[in-house]
């Protein structure tokens, strides 16, 4: 059996015999061994007592050090779940249906209807884009094709092990996943084995090997240099050179290493001659690297795979960091975490059924206040997740929703750029281009360059700076936005004549929530006060609550 028209791979088990064997990936057997080990060393933590959203309350609950949040409203349900599982704010449509629904149910059909829509790949897509390549540049593959290949993936619910391994290799005749490929040429990794092999230990085994190249990691024991070796023997092309040397700056005494998973067994590679090509082929190391680390008895993997989705809906990882995976620094829950891993292998890694079973817990559903009674100096340990943490939108996200909020979105998915005069984020910056940003793509260039962290940076990592509220104040973009147009928020509040109408639409759309009468008040007497430049002042309105922290902020 192959996996994906990758041949079974031959096991070196002594220096003396080879013996071949067919290795299935993803194999269902394996999977079942893992789920089974990881039960019997979790004893009964990891046993299931129900569907995985109860035990998210169960284990969530027993652990919390203080009074829980009430669930969210309606409005503020509505505005979470669409950012996160469509990476905008909801329409003004989708806001009056949601809010007009009267099903028990609504929430869950909710989920289910942003989990099949359209926008659920595109958003999935930016995540996992900014994941992996840390917004670095690579120009051999077209963003679309990219695009269009990891879109493809989350839409058709490929098992999240496989888009993993396509990620580290891909035949050069598979053009279907050539696109993948940019994970590995992205600037910094193209030719650069040992960037390469930090990357993929932080990103996908949590494991920040980095010091670990020169010797044993000063802080963290567990990581070794014998294990960063080991990744870096995984990472070559060729199987003459998956055998690595190292020597530790501290201790004399060279040693060699194969290929080697972090605390796993060494693979040995046998030694081929002229006219073994064939043979020699299957032995890539990469390509063993592909089939060994996103498997379901790769322990670390499946640690970060589940944590780092645990952590996109939720705003922090069970481990925290997510990079810093090791016994000094364990999961805030332990018994939750096992449960996930197992609910994870159980389902062959299928992603959109653990985002669901999260998405359905009253941990994910929490309001962002605490009971009103709580003391107002009582800490709050994040680590508890007995209030839901306030999240800043990326980039992207808070690019399309400042298109929902305006009513410019459909206008924009439709727009060409003009051929004569190329768009440029960086010159765009600097005053060298003077025409605004006309497509989607040319958008999101400029938001990442003014929002997003620096190529190679941990996206994770939220920096607030004055550019960032200096660049929504005065962006001609924003503003353009707000111009009355057909179809857009400005073009119909301007036509409404009852300044408390205008208000309430205003709100509905940009914050997916009527105002309180406090509010109402406030904004009312705001466009009567500037009733001879009611056009600007609905605009200043609008844009008051654009660059609030309300918007600002996934809550």
């Amino acid at each position: 059996m192959s996996y994906d028209g990758v041949p079974p791979v031959s096991v070196h088990t002594s220096p003396r015999h080879t013996r071949h064997m067919s290795i299935p990936f993803p194999s269902a057997r394996i999977v079942a061994f893992a789920i089974a080990l990881m039960a019997c060393s979790a004893g009964t933590h990891a046993t299931a007592a129900g569907p995985l959203h109860e035990d998210i309350d169960r284990l969530i609950e027993a652990r919390a050090d203080g009074p829980l949040a009430p669930l969210t409203s309606d409005a503020e349900f509505l505005r979470r779940i669409t950012l996160d599982l469509a990476g905008r704010v909801p329409t003004v449509e989708e806001t009056r249906a949601f809010h007009a629904e009267k099903a028990a149910d609504k929430r869950t059909r909710l989920i289910d209807r942003l989990l099949a829509s359209p926008d659920f790949p595109r958003r999935m897509r930016e995540w996992f884009e900014v994941m992996v390549l840390e917004r670095r540049a690579e120009k051999s593959i077209k963003p679309s094709d990219w695009s269009v290949w990891v879109e493809k993936s989350f839409r058709e619910n490929r098992p999240w092990n496989e888009l993993v391994a396509k990620l580290i290799f891909v035949e050069k005749d598979d053009t279907a996943n050539l696109p993948a490929t940019k994970f590995l040429k992205a600037t910094g990794r193209g030719n650069n084995a040992h960037q390469i092999t930090q990357d993929i230990a932080r990103i996908f085994l949590g494991q920040d090997i980095m010091c670990a190249q020169c010797h044993d990691h000063p802080s963290v024991e567990a990581y070794t240099q014998a294990d960063y070796f080991g990744l870096f023997s995984y990472v070559q092309e060729q199987p003459a050179k998956a055998t690595s040397e190292f020597e530790s700056v501290f201790e004399p005494g060279k040693k060699t290493t194969g290929p080697r998973l972090p605390g796993g067994q060494e693979v040995e590679i046998p030694k081929f001659e002229k006219g073994q090509e064939a043979e020699a082929a299957r032995y890539r190391p990469r390509l063993l690297m592909a089939r060994d680390l996103p498997a379901a008895t790769n322990s670390p993997f499946v640690r970060t795979s589940v944590n780092r989705l645990w952590a996109l809906v939720i705003g922090r990882g069970l481990v925290h960091p997510p990079h810093l995976d090791h016994p000094a620094n364990p999961p805030s829950h332990p018994k939750l975490f096992d449960r996930l891993q197992q609910e994870f292998l159980s389902r062959t890694f299928d992603t959109r059924h653990l985002l669901r079973e999260i998405l359905l817990s009253r941990t994910y559903q929490r309001s962002s206040r605490l009971p009103a009674a709580t003391p107002a100096n009582a800490p709050i340990r994040e680590d508890r997740f007995r209030v839901a943490l306030p999240r800043p939108l990326s980039p992207e996200q808070l690019a399309w929703s400042l298109m929902v909020a305006t009513g410019n979105h459909k206008r924009m998915l439709v727009a060409k750029a003009p051929e004569d005069e190329p768009f440029d984020a960086y010159n765009y910056i600097n005053g060298r281009v003077e025409r605004l940003p006309a497509t989607i793509g040319e958008t999101m260039e400029l938001f990442s360059w003014m929002v997003g962290n620096p190529p190679g940076e941990d996206p994770d990592d939220f920096n607030p700076a004055m550019g960032h509220a200096l660049f929504l104040m005065n962006e001609r973009l924003v503003l353009d936005w707000l111009k009355p147009r057909d179809n857009s928020l400005m073009g119909r509040v301007v036509a409404i004549p009852d300044d408390a109408t205008a208000v309430s639409e205003i709100y509905l759309q940009v914050l997916a929530r009527p105002p309180t009468d406090p509010e109402s008040a406030s904004a009312v007497g705001f466009l009567k006060k500037h009733a001879t430049a009611r056009t600007d002042a609905l605009a200043d309105l609008a844009w008051s609550l654009l660059a609030s922290a309300e918007f600002r902020l996934n809550h």
